[in-house]
């Protein structure tokens, strides 16, 4: 009798592995990760091309949503073939090696943590997605659809699959104690300084700075700002792995994180321009995203309230440097916006990590000032490795093909030359 149940056993675990997973997996948790994971992908499509579609000029506004959307594409299969593996497989101190690569033994039945490996995977490549396509927002309006591929290929394995080891897959910053809940260097730091150095490398959109290029759509910018802030509660609230408190208080200094930044750059253009702006406002509420998103799960709500107010101040200041000043066509705002945000979020995170400051606390024995060195170190060695690596790349692929569309092809529009559509009616 012992054995015929067994046996049976056997046999709906066979036919039902599910079963089987549940008695080693929390529930809750998996539950709360697969939703997170949902959210952060809603943050590219359709979240982040709506917020870059809004802003670009009408006659280029497909080629961001097109951008966009293929890049999710291209990355799902890097991630599937190596990706994962490099970042998260037992490897060195500076990247993965691949005994997970075509995710050999991601199966049913094996487990990371509290969930299914599976969704860890399908969380991790959530964050892996967004980070290129954030870039394409410092050389939008300018740049060949072959060329953008080619190079966002060559900076996902040569940047992000590195640094997500380093920080996040046992490299040597993680060892070291460095901070970033939710990616502050892994995805903010890193598409700041890329975007940054590839609006330098591509160089100005015709007629910039002198010709006005406003947004051609704002409700479609608000609409997918809308959408980045519901789907960032994913992305930091998710990071905790779990459904506990963890992910209770990094959702809610996100969302305070948000208000404040957004407040601080309206009040800021009020007192400067004399009228808060639409833009201004949606613009601040993703700096306040950006620079809270490493602090997430270490500080408590009076962090989150103060880091958010100064991502409010320091990024506006922030764009006005690069734009007005230095006249670097970042065309998007990505590097005063999500690269200081994520270089200050980081730094941030030393401080109002300390339990007097109401954080979670930091690691025995060591003092604000150390956590803020370590931070430092980390925070500089990511944008530094971007920046080499990112300029060496576009350089690269340049000399395969050139990277941007002619001056005529440019006042076209990419929309119709690149992709023969438009996006607008006549």
């Amino acid at each position: 009798m012992t054995k015929t149940k067994s046996a049976v056993a056997a046999l709906v675990m066979a036919l039902c592995p599910a079963l089987a997973l549940a008695q080693t997996v929390d529930s809750g948790a998996t539950a709360w990760l697969l939703t997170a994971t949902s959210l952060v992908l809603m943050m590219t499509l359709p979240g982040l091309a709506l917020f870059y579609g809004g802003l670009v000029r009408s006659r280029n506004v497909l080629s961001v949503l097109m951008q966009c959307f293929a890049l999710c594409c291209i990355v799902s299969l890097i991630w599937v073939v190596f990706g994962y593996s490099a970042a998260f497989a037992e490897g060195n101190a500076f990247i993965g090696g691949l005994s997970k690569a075509w995710l050999k033994g991601v199966e049913v039945n094996t487990v990371s943590g509290l969930v299914p490996e599976s969704v860890f995977t399908m969380f991790q490549l959530t964050f892996a997605i967004i980070t290129p396509a954030l870039i394409i927002g410092g050389f939008a309006e300018r740049t060949r659809f072959a060329g953008m591929l080619l190079f966002s290929i060559l900076w996902f394995v040569v940047v992000y699959l590195p640094v997500t080891h380093w920080v996040w897959g046992g490299g040597w910053l993680a060892a070291m104690g460095f901070r970033d809940f939710a990616g502050g260097a892994v995805v903010h730091v890193n598409a700041g300084v890329a975007a940054l150095v590839a609006a330098l490398v591509v160089g100005k959109r015709n007629g910039f700075p002198n010709t006005a290029m406003p947004p051609h759509n704002l409700t479609m910018t608000v609409t997918g700002a809308s959408l980045l802030w519901v789907g960032w509660f994913g992305f930091n609230a998710g990071s905790a792995l779990a459904a506990n408190g963890a992910a209770g208080m990094a959702m809610l200094v996100t969302h305070v994180g948000a208000a404040a930044g957004a407040v601080a750059w309206m009040a800021l253009e009020w007192v400067r321009f004399g009228k808060p702006s639409v833009l201004g406002i949606v613009t601040g509420m993703v700096a306040g995203l950006g620079t809270i998103t490493p602090a997430s799960g270490y500080v408590g709500p009076m962090g989150g309230l103060i880091i958010g107010l100064v991502a409010g101040v320091v990024c506006f200041f922030a764009t006005q440097l690069v734009k007005r000043k230095l006249r670097i066509d970042d065309s998007l705002d990505v590097f005063p916006v999500h690269g200081v945000g994520g270089f200050t979020g980081l730094l941030l995170t030393a401080v109002f990590s300390a339990k007097s400051f109401d954080g979670i606390g930091l690691p025995d024995g060591v003092s604000i000032g150390a956590q803020l060195t370590t931070q430092l170190i980390g925070a500089v060695a990511t944008a530094a490795w971007c920046g080499i690596a990112t300029l060496v790349i576009l350089k690269l692929v340049n000399v395969v093909t050139p990277l941007r569309v002619s001056s005529e092809q440019e006042s076209d529009g990419l929309d119709l030359v690149l992709h023969e559509e438009r996006g607008y009616s006549l």
